[in-house]
């Protein structure tokens, strides 16, 4: 049994974390002053990550060591359901901490994971409560904040969703009054809500809350890994509230109904802000609202975590290299265009360079950089942002588009006379991507003169690492992953099992990016010219040691990070083949 009290008593985690080596003792004195006089109601861990001495994982690894406790990842332990039943989640949250097991050999001990087992007050109460002596184990307050989210998140949601039914009648004219009251509507349980759904799709992972009215009820999905999973689903009645909330939030007019809306907002989650575009569009049944989730600093990461393989990510640098031309990075919706184009933003906005940037819309902000937001309305298009560009003497112009003949043609122009440009386009490989400037009107011979590398990226899906099982390949995968010896035997993974807490059931746990990375030399600028096909172009590439999309993925396939079924969706275009 674990017995804290005493210890607890005798040490503090800022001194743990002194003698662990995590801190100095010059930022415990200069944190505890902060949490004195400013923060008083922020822990002092939050505190020390606040400022950038250190991280949730190294405070867990010190208090591991120095206290002979057990760390524990809660992300692959399923609770049952008479745990989960001790405590409310109000207890949980205020504590950051949660019960997940009862003892094998002790039926009046149970496992609890904590974020501060020096936390006596928070060991007395949960005793208390449960009528059970603690064992404690150490886990980071984001992994408890995402369990917590996991086992109580739609029953909280569900249950504030009941009470704005229940209140909606009486709280009509209350409603007035919590427009000047900020502390009511804080409180209003629409705000809660609304505030409850984000948590959950961050902790989720989403990259998109889609709020779907229906006939009767209003469906609540989220976008993780790419693909739609629904999480809820609340009375009709609640749709009219919540969209006004998300018009409010988002500076968007609350009247118009009939029209469809973009806005843009912010939510503090976990002490991580994220960035929320909203998209509005009335349906038969009412407004659908789309939610795009960003974090602030997801955007702008660094090259080698973009999953470049080592001669890729050669490529890459040597493509960014240039000090002008045009480099385009292509792709559909949602293959991570936006992170490796402000990646490469980040990697060259340095000291003496001038940075513009012109996009529908500005998806993140970037220290130094000078970013343009399209305006249709006031006719700031991208042909119009970029011609004013060019007379505020830029080094380097990141267009978040090419749409049109206009704007290809100013890029192409600006690439030539000394500026390095880089921008995205919609098409399927990167040959393809000449080829399509070539459709858009744009010469040959400036085509060839302007472009000094095409990247085009997909993500796929990596599988769970907790579920995914190892089986033999058949004759159809050994085809896909083209093997065409009949008696060699290959081994891959597969999705594993539903009831997996890791990866929610799917048998897939985040993304990684597949690249096709070619750039431009004398024989394919020659071919360029020319006026050669995708085909053409993409034999002369692959001669000169490009790999394709589809290699990428094979590869991903035969080490065991991804699944065949996701090697033929990224290699759509040779269905026929697999």
């Amino acid at each position: 049994m674990d017995k804290p009290i005493g210890f607890g008593r005798k040490k503090r985690l800022g001194d743990l974390l002194v003698d662990a080596g995590v801190i100095s003792q010059d930022q415990l004195v200069k944190a505890l002053g902060i949490q004195k006089t400013e923060k008083r109601d922020m822990r002092l861990g939050e505190l020390l990550i606040d400022l950038g001495y250190t991280d949730e994982k190294q405070i867990m690894k010190a208090m591991c060591e120095q206290l002979k406790l057990p760390g524990i990842d809660l992300s692959t332990v399923r609770i049952p359901e008479e745990v989960i039943k001790l405590l409310q989640e109000s207890i949980l949250r205020k504590y950051s901490l949660i019960p997940f097991q009862f003892s094998e050999k002790n039926p009046n001990l149970i496992k609890v994971a904590m974020s501060d087992p020096l936390d006596i007050r928070a060991m007395d109460d949960v005793s208390i409560i449960t009528g059970l002596q603690i064992e404690r184990y150490v886990a980071t307050p984001s992994n408890i904040a995402a369990t917590i989210d996991r086992y109580y998140g739609n029953a909280e949601a569900l249950r504030v969703a009941e009470q704005y039914t229940k209140e909606r009648e009486e709280q009509e004219k209350a409603r007035e009054a919590e427009k000047n009251d900020e502390s009511n509507v804080a409180e209003a349980p629409i705000v809660r809500l609304l505030g409850q759904i984000v948590e959950q799709a961050v902790h989720q992972r989403a990259s998109d809350i889609h709020i779907e009215p229906l006939e009767n009820q209003v469906r609540i999905r989220f976008r993780v890994d790419g693909v739609l999973h629904e999480v809820m689903r609340h009375d009709i009645g609640l749709h009219a509230a919540l969209i006004a909330r998300i018009k409010i939030v988002s500076g968007l007019d609350i009247s118009e109904k009939r029209r469809p809306q973009d806005g843009r907002a912010t939510s503090i989650v976990d002490r991580q802000e994220y960035d929320i575009r909203v998209s509005i569009l009335p349906t038969v049944y009412g407004e659908k609202v789309v939610m795009r989730i960003a974090q602030k600093k997801a955007l702008t990461m660094d090259k080698r975590d973009l999953g470049f393989p080592d001669e890729e990510l050669d490529k890459f640098n040597r493509i960014l290299s240039h000090p002008n031309g045009l480099i385009l990075v292509t792709g559909p919706t949602g293959s991570g265009k936006s992170t490796t184009l402000y990646t490469a933003l980040s990697e060259l906005n340095v000291e003496g360079v001038n940075i513009i940037t012109v996009e529908d819309p500005v998806e993140a902000n970037l220290n130094g950089v000078n970013q343009v937001q399209v305006n249709e309305k006031a006719g700031l298009t991208f042909s119009s942002a970029l011609r004013s560009i060019l007379r505020q003497d830029p080094d380097i112009i990141m267009i978040g588009e090419i749409r049109d003949q206009e704007t290809a043609e100013i890029a192409v122009k600006a690439s030539i006379t000394g500026h390095l440009v880089v921008s995205t386009l919609h098409t399927n490989s990167s040959a393809n991507t000449i080829t399509r400037l070539a459709d858009m009107g744009v010469e040959n011979y400036l085509i060839s003169d302007s472009v000094v590398g095409v990247i085009a990226q997909r993500l796929v899906r990596r599988v769970c690492p907790v579920c995914g099982t190892l089986k033999e390949a058949d004759e159809r995968e050994k085809k896909t992953l083209g093997i065409t010896d009949p008696t060699r035997r290959v081994m891959i993974k597969h999705p594993g099992h539903k009831e997996c807490v890791r990866c929610g059931g799917t048998g897939y746990y985040g993304r990684i990016g597949v690249y096709e990375i070619m750039p431009i030399n004398a024989e394919l600028r020659q071919a360029i010219n020319r006026g050669d096909n995708a085909d053409e172009l993409e034999a002369i590439a692959l001669r000169q040691g490009m790999k394709t999309l589809r290699m990428g993925a094979v590869e991903y396939a035969l080490k065991g990070i991804t699944t065949v079924e996701e090697v033929r969706r990224v290699a759509f275009e040779d269905d026929d083949e697999l």
